[in-house]
């Protein structure tokens, strides 16, 4: 299939499939006019590839163990597991930061609040 086809089946630009293939994550083969031709199962890779993303992982990231996922669902890589608790650590730390700047928030608008009644002045 052609990238145009791949692109349709997957929901992913054309674009970002040529970054894909770029970063080692897909590989299609080459017709000789220069065409990209994929093979069918380069869907399952690439939806694949959407799924990490949505976990936040990046693109160097995903090449790491993304051959051993595709190739056995059962095994999972010696690679797989240090990510995922990097990444589960890097994101509990952005919900600690965000707690904190949300805790800052509410108390500067407990405080604004309480002052504007202080004064008699109105809150829009």
């Amino acid at each position: 299939m052609k990238i145009g086809e791949l692109s349709k089946l997957t929901g992913v630009s054309v674009r970002s499939l040529r970054y894909y293939e770029q970063q080692g994550l897909i590989t299609p083969q080459r017709l000789d006019n220069g065409y990209r031709e994929y093979h069918v199962l380069t869907v399952e890779q690439v939806n694949t590839i959407q799924f990490y993303l949505k976990l936040g992982l990046s693109t160097e990231q995903i090449s790491r163990f993304l051959q051993c996922v595709l190739i056995s669902k059962e095994a999972f890589c010696k690679e797989v597991m240090p990510i995922y608790q990097a990444r589960l650590k890097e994101l509990n730390e952005q919900i600690n930061q965000l707690t904190l700047i949300k805790s800052n928030l509410e108390e500067r608008i407990q405080a604004i609040q309480a002052d504007c009644v202080q004064y008699g002045g109105k809150l829009e």
